[in-house]
């Protein structure tokens, strides 16, 4: 579970970021605001991660 997780995390994540904060890295312009929204970018797909596969397994029995 764990591993899938990260790798989700890590992938999609880095594609959040690049989209939201790609920009702002790029010139400069990260504050400590945008480092804790850049760390959360993160921490969302892994818990959407780790639900689905929760749900998918309590569904199987």
């Amino acid at each position: 579970m764990l591993p899938t997780a990260l790798k989700v995390s890590a992938v999609a994540g880095s594609m959040l970021f690049a989209i939201n904060h790609g920009s702002a890295l790029v010139k400069g312009q990260m504050n400590h605001d945008r480092w804790i929204s850049a760390g959360i970018t993160y921490v969302i797909p892994y818990m959407v991660n780790i639900h689905g596969q929760y749900v998918s397994r309590s569904r199987k029995g």
